[in-house]
C-alpha cells in the first residue's frame, strides 16, 4: 500500500497529507532540476531567486547546513552543453540575483557545479533516466507550460521515482475544474501530496505574509475584521504596464485566468481567512481551503463580472496601439485585459460583504493593494460639518506598505471635519518572490504551496464567469490605455 493510500489528504485526492503536527518533515533537496532550463521563466526568475536564497544563508537551513551541496541540473530540448549552461546561470546570478559581495562561496559552487541535460520531458523513460541520474531528494521543477507539465507527469505513473521526489509546478493548474482534478489525481499517484509544490509566487511576497501580522498581531483590526464592521473589500493589481512582448501566453490566458483565478484569489484567502492555531502548512493551507470552499459569485455573471480591453493610448512617453494591434495578438479570441469580478464568502464572518477582484493592464497608474472599507459610524452628532470619509485600510502590494484613511477634525476649524491618513512601510523581505517558494521547495515545506483540493476549488469558483464570457454573454467593454479604466458602475464602484 502506498503512502497515499494509507493518509489521504484531507479535501485532496488520496494524497499523503501532513503529519499531525502539521509539519511537512522529509529530507531536503540535494538536487534542484530546473526542467524547461532554457526559457524566460528560469533566468528571469527562477535563477536570480536561487542566487539570493543561496547569499542569504537561507539556504543552509533548507538544507540543514549544506546550501553549497546543492546540485543545479538544468535541462531542455536545446542542444546546450554544460559549458553554456553554466555561462547562463552566471549571467542570472549576477545581473539579477545576488549581489557578489555578499555570497560567501554557497552561489558560486552551485554555479560551478551546475549541469546540463538535453531532454523531452514528454519522453517517459528518458525524464526518468535524468531523474535517477541526479542525486536524492530531487525537486523536479517543471518551468514549462501547463499542458506539457501534465502530458509529462501522466508519462511517470506506475514508474518508480527516486525516494521523496517532490514536484514542483506553475499555474494554471490544469484549463478548469475537471482537468485540475485529472491533474491531481495524476500527481497523487507519483508523490504524496506535501511533496507537490503548485507554485503561486504571490504567496511568496513579503506583503501577503505581512497581512498576517496586521490582521491577527493587532487588537484594533482583529475584533472588527467581520460583517458587523467591514462594509467592502476590494483587491486591486492594476498595471501601468501593456503586453510587453508576452502575447504567446496572454492572448490565450487573459487577466481572468492570468491573475484573477490564480493570485488574487490566493490574496483573497489569506485576507479573510480564520486564524490559524499556528503557522504551519497544515493548519495555513486548512483555512485557506475551508475560505475558499464558502466563495462564491456575488450574482449573476452578467452583473457580478465585468470584462475589458485597451484601445490605443498614451502611459507617460509611451503610446501603446490598440491591444488587438499587439504582435500576435488574434482579436478573434476576444481576450480581456481588464477582468473585475465581485464575490461572496457564505461564512459567519463575512456574509453579505462584496468582495471585489480586479486587475487590468496599461492602466493609467500602477495600484497594487487590498481596500479594506468600513462601514460608517451610526451616527454623526451635530454640530459636525461635513460628511465623514469613509474609513479605509490599505495594504499596498510593492512598496509594502500600510495606509489607514480616518475622519479627524479640521486644522483651524475643530467643528469642521477631514480626511487623514497614517502610514507604515512593512518590512520587505531580502528575498525576491521565487526566493521565498524555492526556500520552501528546498526545505520541503509546502507551507507557500497550493494544494490540490485549494486549485480546483479556484477554478469552480469562476466556472460561471468564463462559461459566461465565452457564450458572450458578458459584452467585452474598452478603455484607452493610460486612462483608469471603465467607468464605475454600482457593481464595481470607485474605491
Amino acid at each position: 500500500m502506498s503512502d497515499a493510500d494509507q493518509h489521504p489528504q484531507p479535501g485532496g485526492h488520496g494524497a499523503a497529507g501532513a503529519s499531525q503536527d502539521g509539519h511537512s518533515g522529509g529530507d531536503p533537496v540535494a538536487t534542484l532540476l530546473v526542467l524547461g532550463a532554457s526559457g524566460d521563466l528560469a533566468s528571469r526568475l527562477l535563477l536570480p531567486g536561487l542566487a539570493r536564497l543561496l547569499v542569504s544563508g537561507r539556504s543552509e537551513d533548507a538544507t540543514h547546513g549544506h546550501g553549497s551541496s546543492l546540485q543545479l541540473v538544468g535541462a531542455g530540448a536545446e542542444d546546450w552543453d554544460d559549458a553554456h549552461w553554466r555561462e547562463v546561470v552566471t549571467e542570472a546570478f549576477s545581473d539579477h540575483g545576488a549581489d557578489p559581495a555578499e555570497d560567501d562561496g554557497a552561489a558560486r559552487a552551485v554555479r560551478d557545479g551546475s549541469r546540463y541535460a538535453k531532454v523531452d520531458v514528454t519522453d517517459p523513460d528518458a525524464l526518468l533516466d535524468l531523474l535517477h541520474s541526479c542525486t536524492a531528494p530531487v525537486a523536479a521543477y517543471f518551468a514549462l507550460p501547463p499542458a506539457i507539465t501534465a502530458k509529462a507527469c501522466e508519462g511517470l505513473v506506475g514508474r518508480d521515482l527516486p525516494e521523496s521526489t517532490r514536484l514542483v509546478m506553475e499555474k494554471p493548474f490544469g484549463s478548469d475544474e475537471a482537468s485540475a482534478h485529472h491533474l491531481n489525481e495524476v500527481v497523487a499517484r507519483l508523490v504524496p501530496e506535501q511533496h507537490v509544490h503548485r507554485v503561486d509566487h504571490f504567496l511568496g511576497t513579503s506583503t501577503v505574509l505581512g497581512t498576517l501580522g496586521v490582521r491577527f498581531a493587532n487588537r484594533l483590526f482583529e475584533p472588527t475584521w467581520n460583517a458587523a464592521h467591514v462594509e467592502r473589500v476590494d483587491v486591486f493589481y492594476d498595471e501601468d504596464l501593456a503586453l510587453e512582448g508576452r502575447a504567446r501566453y496572454y492572448d490565450h490566458a487573459g487577466a481572468l485566468v492570468d491573475m484573477i483565478q490564480s493570485h488574487l484569489l490566493q490574496v483573497l484567502s489569506v485576507l479573510t481567512m480564520d486564524a490559524p492555531s499556528s503557522l504551519d502548512e497544515r493548519e495555513f493551507r486548512d483555512r485557506k481551503a475551508q475560505l475558499l470552499r464558502a466563495t462564491r459569485l456575488a450574482g449573476p455573471p452578467a452583473e457580478a463580472s465585468r470584462r475589458a480591453r485597451y484601445t490605443a493610448g498614451r502611459i507617460g512617453d509611451r503610446d501603446l496601439p490598440d491591444y488587438t494591434f499587439e504582435d500576435g495578438v488574434d482579436p478573434a479570441r476576444q481576450t480581456e485585459t481588464l477582468a473585475e469580478v465581485v464575490l461572496h464568502v457564505d461564512t459567519w464572518r463575512w456574509a453579505g460583504v462584496p468582495f471585489r477582484l480586479r486587475s487590468g493592464k496599461a492602466l493609467g497608474r500602477a495600484r497594487k493593494e487590498a481596500v479594506i472599507t468600513y462601514k460608517p459610524v451610526p451616527h454623526l452628532m451635530t454640530g459636525l460639518k461635513g460628511n465623514p470619509a469613509p474609513t479605509r485600510l490599505r495594504l499596498g502590494f510593492k512598496p509594502d506598505t500600510v495606509n489607514l484613511d480616518l475622519t479627524v477634525n479640521a486644522e483651524g476649524d475643530p467643528f469642521d471635519l477631514e480626511e487623514a491618513t497614517l502610514t507604515a512601510q512593512l518590512a520587505d523581505s531580502r528575498l525576491p518572490a521565487y526566493g521565498e517558494v524555492l526556500a520552501g521547495v528546498l526545505d520541503g515545506d509546502p507551507l507557500l504551496s497550493v494544494r490540490g483540493d485549494t486549485a480546483e476549488d479556484c477554478w469552480r469558483i469562476l466556472a460561471p464567469v468564463i462559461a459566461a464570457w465565452k457564450a458572450d454573454e458578458v459584452p467585452l467593454e474598452t478603455y484607452a490605455a493610460g486612462s483608469d479604466g471603465p467607468e464605475p458602475t454600482e457593481w464595481f464602484p470607485a474605491v
